[in-house]
């Protein structure tokens, strides 16, 4: 039985689709179940709730041979709140439960000079030890920035051809889809052979600059679209604006900056840790009927 979290998310509906053709058994925790498509619905097991609560993973981790854990950070929280504290029932679940193997979502950052400086990769990268303290067997699949962010801002980009970021628009950094990430995870959650605790980066197959986007953008939709960087402080107001935490906003900003710095270029791109999907592709199949429409 493999239990995964987030189901409805944008990684880990993809993980349960992949599982789901492999024949794989699955249990998903999940909030409202009538956010599952039916196809979905109709073939699994499901346990209603926040993956947050004791009482829910101490019941949906029962008999779990291995375990998708994400996190859908909280912005009214702190990041301890929602990376750590989130996730510290799931650790005593799994080691209650003997949970064999765990695959969760981290991020790039662990052993570079901006790991315990950079908003959620901190968080993240403290919550993956609680994880690997429980004593299973563990692959945290390291990120840089997705793909599909840019779909966050698909109308501005449909509308008034520009999109905006506080990163430097020549600084060239990897970019991942989320049907890479997850194929990944669904190949290491149906394969009960491996063992031992580390990061798996998952790299898309070459490092852009926000103005490398905007001109690959332009070419598939056919009209030029520019980036714009913005202030830092302009940034975190986004975030206040919608109602996040000053804390959580401060990380954002902390992450980015990092990101800027160099903190997603210390990984070393490998044919081991560099998947398929080129952002051309992603623009092509998933962003220009989105911007199209909005």
């Amino acid at each position: 039985m493999i239990v995964v979290t987030a189901p409805t998310s944008q990684i880990g509906s993809k993980v349960v689709n992949d599982l789901l053709d492999t024949g794989a058994a699955l249990r998903l925790i999940v909030r409202d179940a009538a956010r599952l498509p039916d196809a979905v619905r109709d073939r699994v097991e499901i346990v209603e709730g926040s993956h947050g609560d004791a009482s829910i993973v101490g019941r949906a981790f029962e008999g779990a041979d291995a375990v998708f854990w994400l996190v859908p950070p909280d912005p009214a929280k702190t990041l301890e709140e929602a990376f750590v504290e989130f996730t510290r029932p799931a650790v005593q679940a799994i080691r209650r439960q003997k949970v064999s193997r765990i695959v969760a979502i981290t991020a790039l950052g662990r052993g570079t000079p901006w790991q315990d400086r950079a908003g959620p990769v901190t968080a993240s990268i403290r919550m993956d030890d609680m994880l690997m303290a429980s004593g299973a067997a563990f692959r945290g699949l390291a990120m840089p920035s997705f793909m599909e962010n840019t779909l966050r801002q698909a109308v501005t980009i449909g509308k008034e051809d520009v999109f905006f970021g506080p990163i430097r628009p020549e600084r060239k950094l990897p970019f991942t889809a989320t049907r890479d990430i997850a194929a990944v995870a669904a190949r290491l959650l149906g394969d009960a052979s491996w063992s031992g605790q580390e990061e798996m980066p998952v790299l898309g197959p070459e490092d852009l600059s926000f103005d490398d986007l905007a001109a690959i953008i332009s070419d598939v939709i056919g009209r030029e679209v520019r980036y714009r960087q913005i202030a830092f402080d302009r940034f975190k107001q986004q975030f206040l604006d919608r109602g996040a935490s000053g804390s959580f906003a401060q990380g954002y900003v902390d992450m980015y900056r990092a990101k800027d710095e160099g903190i997603d270029n210390a990984t070393l791109r490998t044919s081991a840790n560099t998947v398929p999907t080129s952002f051309r592709t992603f623009c092509e199949q998933v962003l220009k009927p989105v911007a199209a429409s909005s």
